[in-house]
């Protein structure tokens, strides 16, 4: 979304005289304030749904008003180029004009979030920055979210603070190929040679029919391309895509051609040359009441659909959304053929206008401030946090406009070639800001020497210190995939006793969290741990069920299965300790006997104490030592208004632990332990524990917090769990 604000968003534009001549300088079309009250409408309704108000589900659809408004305006302007100037288009001009007006406001905030994230944000997630802000200055970021996938209506990771320029991108490429578009089907021989009483007399319109085809055909295959691109398992590919979205700018182009021809209709009887539409063309009485009933229905209907419907809802993939750029066209048509109407008056009334003459900044800004004033960092949520935000965005978008963007606009034009190689410079310049800033993150420290942690383990068995005091802030950089292979030596009998010389075999069971856990574990002489974790797995096997606002109908195979996947292990590797770590998974919304139910629930409870049984049996059925660790308290990620998802809700996690607690007194071979407490020992969500960061997402486990803190804690733990 760019607001396409060159065209419109001069305050004055000079009076155009009744007869240009050939060579006259290309203008803009007359300046209408309504213009401006619909980028404001449309910038405050992406505030409204990215900020999570509950009545803007569909406010993402502001970005497709933009869409309809930049098509408009850049082929509103390039018309009234190719009318005063005997049918030439600067196309040189035209893009430095772009550039101009679009990169330096961009270059500025990328290469502040480039600087912020570092304070902000995780070194692995600064890291896809790197590519995240070349795609933005290069404007492909919708082709890299495309081939990187995802869904963008249900983050299942942290959306990145660049995410919002993908419609920056999808604005660039066609200001980039529409000229050259409108270069083909508009020239009418050899530039210049061509009066512009001679277009006026047949050549004109034929051309602007002509384009009004092409613009409709393109329309017409857009959607086509929408609907059978569209997956609901993938929507990714649909929604980003170029080909796949052009709809709405090929909308807003065939209605300035349709303007342009009906203009050039009355220029015709009045013996004028061709100029762009003008209030004066439209014909009062009847047409001007009929023309406003239809764009007063069109605005209401642009108005329901951006509070009623969602980005999931298959309608919109298949004609709803070039439907709702058919009524923001008509509604722009009306205000720029009625500016005296009511649709017009209703979208200058302030501070729509200021708003949207601002709107450009204030997307740039919105994305990168939601996410760095989360409820995390400003204890705020609902409307308080949308607030402070809003302000925050609109604040920082006024001193862009005012500071950075209307001073280079204003600046005087040099010549093009100087231009261009400052347009190249600034971009040049760009590419290096986000390259130091992304390339200087500090390295991921290499594998910690094992022997440290291993003396701090065997100081604090032996009574002679704080285990704390050895250990290492470093951390191990593995791989992130699921352990399959049987482990090498063969299995061994059960050990009620340890064995001299024989470490104590422990199988880790659990999902994701385990995995991290027994993966950055440092070795230890008198451990064999395993790892036979299954990614996305607890114990509950009941569906469907909400994972971080998005639902999820079905269970994977193997978590339907984990029953017979432990037994095997089990049976395999005849552990010592089986250690569990569960709970993540139990604390979600999900459907027991055809109702939606979660934890706290009698019910639910009594069905998850029927899981963990089960799971404690299949564990200890080898005479294996079952170990069930505490769920720690968990912050995956903030809901749009900054509450928590439902599974990140402390009380949930608490009835969890006390849950645990409570089966595990019924089975003599199990001994609970406080993972949870150690991870979080607060009694709520940290970051950090013990000096180290514990957490990389707000649920997974970070190398040095398991080696620096967690290890010390554990192992003992582990070894002790088998008597000598």
């Amino acid at each position: 979304m760019t607001a396409a604000t060159t065209a419109q968003g001069r305050a004055r534009t000079a009076p155009e005289p009744r007869h240009p001549q050939a060579d006259a300088p290309s203008e803009a079309p007359a300046h209408v304030p309504a213009l401006d009250g619909i980028r404001g409408v449309a910038v405050a309704s992406v505030l409204a749904f990215h900020g999570g108000l509950p009545w803007a589900t569909g406010g993402f659809l502001g970005v497709d008003a933009f869409f309809v408004l930049s098509g408009y305006l850049i082929t509103a302007l390039l018309l009234a180029e190719w009318t005063r100037s005997g049918g030439r288009i600067d196309l040189a001009a035209f893009w430095g004009r772009r550039v101009r007006r679009l990169l330096p406001a961009l270059l500025l905030m990328v290469t502040a979030v480039a600087i912020g994230a570092r304070a902000l944000l995780p070194p692995e997630e600064v890291r896809l920055l790197r590519g995240d802000g070349m795609a933005a200055l290069f404007y492909v970021a919708n082709w890299r979210m495309t081939f990187r996938g995802g869904d963008y209506f249900a983050q299942t990771a942290a959306p990145s603070p660049l995410e919002h320029t993908w419609s920056l991108g999808i604005e660039e490429q066609f200001y980039l190929v529409w000229p050259l578009v409108l270069w083909a089907v508009l020239y009418p021989g050899r530039p210049g040679r061509t009066s512009m009483r001679a277009l006026a007399r047949g050549r004109v319109r034929a051309h602007l029919c002509w384009l009004v085809v092409v613009c409709g055909v393109g329309a017409v295959a857009s959607t086509a391309a929408l609907a059978v691109t569209y997956s609901a398992e993938d929507p990714g590919r649909a929604y980003y895509g170029t080909d796949t979205r052009g709809a709405a700018i090929l909308i807003g182009a065939a209605l300035a051609a349709l303007l342009a021809l009906r203009s050039q209709g009355h220029t015709e009887l009045r013996g004028e040359s061709a100029a762009p539409v003008s209030p004066r063309s439209v014909t009062p009485g009847w047409r001007r009441v009929g023309l406003g009933g239809l764009a007063a229905a069109a605005a209401v209907a642009a108005l329901w659909t951006s509070t009623h419907v969602s980005g999931t809802d298959e309608v919109l993939y298949h004609g709803g959304m070039a439907s709702f750029a058919l009524a923001v066209a008509v509604v722009i048509a009306h205000v720029v053929l009625v500016p005296s109407g009511l649709s017009a008056r209703l979208l200058s009334v302030p501070p729509l206008p200021a708003l949207g003459r601002i709107s450009y900044g204030v997307y740039l800004w919105h994305w990168p401030v939601f996410i760095a004033a989360n409820a995390d960092r400003t204890g705020l949520t609902g409307l308080t946090l949308f607030t402070v935000r809003c302000l925050l965005a609109v604040g920082i978008a006024y001193l862009s406009y005012v500071l950075v963007e209307r001073p280079i606009q204003l600046r005087v034009r040099s010549r093009r070639p100087v231009f261009a190689a400052t347009g190249a410079g600034v971009a040049l310049a760009a590419g290096a800001a986000v390259l130091v800033v992304t390339t200087t993150v500090p390295p991921l420290p290499a594998r910690p020497a094992d022997a440290s942690v291993v003396a701090a383990v065997d100081r604090f068995l032996e009574g002679d210190g704080d285990a704390e005091d050895g250990a290492t802030n470093d951390r191990r950089n593995n791989p992130f995939r699921m352990t399959t292979k049987p482990p090498r030596s063969r299995p061994k009998p059960p050990l009620h006793h340890r064995r001299p010389g024989q470490p104590v075999v422990v199988d880790v069971f659990g999902d994701s969290i385990a995995w991290t856990l027994v993966n950055y574990l440092p070795s230890h002489p008198d451990l064999d741990v395993r790892d036979r974790t299954l990614m996305g797995c607890g114990v509950s096997r009941t569906a469907p069920f909400r994972y971080f606002g998005r639902l999820y109908p079905g269970l994977m195979p193997t978590c339907r299965d984990w029953p017979r996947i432990w037994r095997a292990a089990i049976a395999r590797d005849n552990p010592d300790v089986a250690f569990i770590l569960v709970g993540r998974w139990e604390t979600m919304d999900r459907v027991l006997d055809g109702r939606w139910t979660h934890i706290g629930d009698p019910e639910f409870d009594a069905h998850l104490q029927s899981e963990l049984d089960l799971a404690i049996r299949v564990a200890g059925a080898r005479g294996a030592h079952v170990l069930l660790a505490t769920e720690p308290y968990n912050r995956r990620g903030e809901q749009l208004d900054g509450s928590l998802y439902p599974e990140d809700e402390p009380q949930r996690v608490t009835d969890w632990n006390q849950l645990l607690r409570s089966v595990a007194s019924r089975h003599p071979n199990v001994t609970v332990i406080g993972f949870g407490e150690r991870v979080s020992p607060a009694g709520r969500f940290t970051w950090t524990a013990g000096g180290y960061q514990v957490r990389s997402d707000g649920l997974h486990l970070t190398p040095s917090g398991v080696q620096g803190w967690i290890a010390p804690w554990l192992l003992p733990q582990l070894i002790g769990a088998v008597p000598k």
